[in-house]
């Protein structure tokens, strides 16, 4: 990798951020790739290596490479606490206008970055990009048939849960504006951060694109992808996300059977064999008053969810008043600043992320 020229000093355009756990058999491989896919788009860029708690020697190695690169950065901590924690603290190292994920193992190849760019530099509408291999055009290469089946339908359910008609909201390849993640206030410190992401910035009003994308399974290392984990934690976004889908089947089901032990006791009664004294007359009217309040339970929640939305399109615009109201101190230094109020509060996700630096 060849060191960054004069223009270093300035912000780069680009940050792409690679959270890594003893992926020393993936390295200097993943960083010159995604430098030499970089060099190509004519963007400056900076590479942010996240060492997520390695016990391999991917830390020692990571601050060597950037010893001699100024382009790599390194964000490394101790105890491993999973890939969303490591994205957070990359995107709070994050200097470029542009903030771009990506696989340690590259699982999708670098020159998906490129495509990513293009689609952010071409359309201004656009807010942030999702690179999906199950979109037209997109496909996948020597991925274990359990991780496959797993992965393309969670993200159906998922699809029909969040509005976007995005049809892979689970990985990582993205590329995101500098304000969709200044103004979002991340919590997930594992894999469900890419769900997270999507659905706070559709809340917000953020507008998504797709980009075909090819998936390819790892050649190297050790998988981290846990099924039961994984299935678990996508039933449980999608009805976070639209709890009718929980309790609208639930209840419609419960109310079903209500239903047709009424038209039982209907037959018994024409047919004179009904015995008002059967538990089976209780046991209707529990079924019917128990299916539509489930039902009334999922109609509650879909209100709740509405809430929330109207909650994270507020706080976008609060937040994005506050980080122009920033830029224009930044852009006016001259401007006399001393009968202003003292603030403690973080207004980026620089502010929030204290990063250690090697």
């Amino acid at each position: 990798m060849t060191n960054f020229d004069s223009h270093h000093s300035q912000r780069p355009d680009v940050s792409i951020v690679v959270p890594m756990h003893n992926e020393m058999e993936n390295l200097p491989g993943t960083i010159d790739r995604i430098a030499d896919a970089m060099l190509v788009t004519g963007h400056t860029f900076e590479i942010v290596a996240v060492d997520d708690g390695s016990t391999d020697t991917t830390s020692k190695r990571l601050r060597e490479m950037a010893a001699e690169d100024a382009r790599l950065r390194v964000v490394s901590y101790v105890k491993n606490r999973g890939r969303g924690y490591a994205l957070r603290r990359g995107f709070g190292a994050s200097q470029g206008r542009i903030i771009a994920s990506i696989d340690a193992d590259l699982s999708y190849a670098p020159g998906h970055l490129a495509g990513m760019l293009k689609i952010l530099d071409e359309s201004p509408e656009v807010d942030f990009v999702v690179g999906s291999p199950y979109a037209k055009g997109g496909d996948t290469v020597n991925v274990p048939r359990g991780r496959l089946f797993t992965s393309r339908w969670g993200n159906r359910v998922l699809g029909l849960a969040m509005p976007g008609k995005l049809t892979a909201v689970t990985g990582i390849l993205r590329a995101y504006r500098r304000e969709v993640l200044d103004v979002l206030d991340l919590e997930s410190n594992d894999k469900e951060i890419h769900l997270e992401i999507v659905s706070k910035a559709l809340a917000a009003g953020f507008v998504p694109a797709e980009m075909p994308s090819v998936l390819t399974g790892r050649q190297r290392g050790k998988s981290k992808f846990l099924l039961k984990a994984t299935i678990a934690s996508h039933l449980l976004f999608s009805f976070y996300e639209k709890p009718v889908m929980l309790f609208g089947v639930v209840g419609a089901l419960i109310l079903g059977l209500g239903l047709g032990a009424g038209v039982h006791l209907v037959y018994l009664w024409q047919t004179g064999t009904l015995n008002p004294s059967r538990p089976l007359v209780s046991l209707t009217v529990i079924l019917l008053v128990a299916g539509l309040q489930v039902i009334l339970f999922g109609f509650l929640g879909s209100q709740i969810v509405q809430v929330r939305r109207e909650l994270y399109r507020t706080q976008r615009t609060i937040k994005g008043l506050t980080l122009a109201m920033r830029d224009k101190e930044i852009i006016d230094p001259t401007r006399d600043r001393s009968q202003d109020a003292p603030s403690t509060a973080p207004s980026t996700i620089a502010d929030a992320t204290k990063v250690t630096e090697f």
